[in-house]
């Protein structure tokens, strides 16, 4: 089984495409050199706010490949293989092993509301179906309240010794000490990955870093509030963690194209955002500028690629 590093501030990337909604490779690989260059520790790809559930299958082993190709081993890449259909899910799986990938990860099945048998069911098939490592993704708060507990979490290393870890997205610190508690002690090297930048509520828990949203447009403050947070310096990282709330804040609002948007206005546009998703339009991304401008962001961070 390959070893992937999940340590620090990972990156997500989002899905550069053309102005006809058709994939932009080229933008693609320009943005993962990006992220590896500015200290991504880690590249995952597509979460949600790569629209995912927007792009064929054959899309996703596309830029998947491409992924790949790109991080040429400089970090660790896992592709996310979920998809409506378990059976796509298994492909995707297997596509990710084939082409080279250190690791996949997974969410709960989309749309329904399986038992807690059910789940585990899935993500032993899913583990037993390839030699990577595999991720758990859990965000109850997208599927109807669909999750995995701590007692799940427990099941699962026990049965999957390639389960490494998981993103853990609930935003709820409760859940999360739940969730480290029973895996920690399992597996101490159980690595919990929080979603976005919710830094200081999860590191002390336990977590390991993030798979980053703002890093994308301010990679070195996502990287400073965790280095806070490792050395212990509270109050540096309660500072820098309020900055990196309000940008959450900013970019949920029409997730992702709040995302795309603010990447415009540094300089890395990436295209539209395919619909039923909305486009960030003129007036939207001048608020985020103004936004940027007030939180001192576009004078310490990054210009273009």
């Amino acid at each position: 089984m390959k070893a992937i590093k999940l340590r620090g501030v990972m990156q997500s990337p989002v899905t550069p495409l053309k102005d006809d909604f058709s994939p932009d490779l080229a933008t693609f690989e320009r943005l993962l050199d990006f992220h590896v260059r500015t200290s991504g520790t880690a590249i995952s790809w597509p979460h949600h706010k790569g629209e995912s559930l927007n792009l064929t299958n054959a899309e996703r082993k596309r830029f998947a490949e491409v992924a790949v190709k790109t991080v040429a081993g400089r970090v660790g890449v896992s592709i996310h293989v979920s998809a409506l259909s378990v059976e796509d899910t298994l492909d995707l799986a297997r596509h990710a092993q084939k082409i080279g990938a250190d690791a996949i990860i997974a969410i709960t099945p989309y749309f329904w509301n399986p038992s807690r048998e059910a789940l585990y069911q899935h993500f032993v098939r899913l583990g037993t179906s390839i030699d990577l490592p595999l991720i758990a993704y859990n965000s109850p708060g997208y599927l109807s309240g669909v999750e995995i507990d701590g007692e799940l979490v427990a099941r699962l290393i026990e049965r999957l010794p390639n389960f490494i870890g998981m993103k853990e997205a609930s935003f709820n610190s409760e859940k999360f000490l739940e969730i480290a508690r029973a895996a920690l002690a399992l597996r101490p090297d159980f690595a919990l990955v929080t979603g976005v930048e919710y830094l200081l509520p999860s590191v002390p828990l336990g977590g390991v870093g993030s798979y980053s949203s703002a890093g994308a447009i301010c990679p070195g403050l996502c990287n400073r509030a965790f280095n806070a947070c490792i050395a212990g310096d509270w109050e540096r990282a309660r500072e820098l963690q309020y900055k990196l709330s309000r940008l959450w804040l900013l970019f949920r609002d029409q997730y992702p194209s709040s995302l795309k948007g603010g990447m415009v206005m540094m300089g890395r546009p990436v295209g539209p955002t395919r619909p039923p998703l909305p486009t960030a339009t003129r007036e939207r991304r001048e608020y985020i500028r103004a936004q940027l401008e007030e939180l001192g962001i576009l004078e310490t961070e990054p210009h273009g690629w």
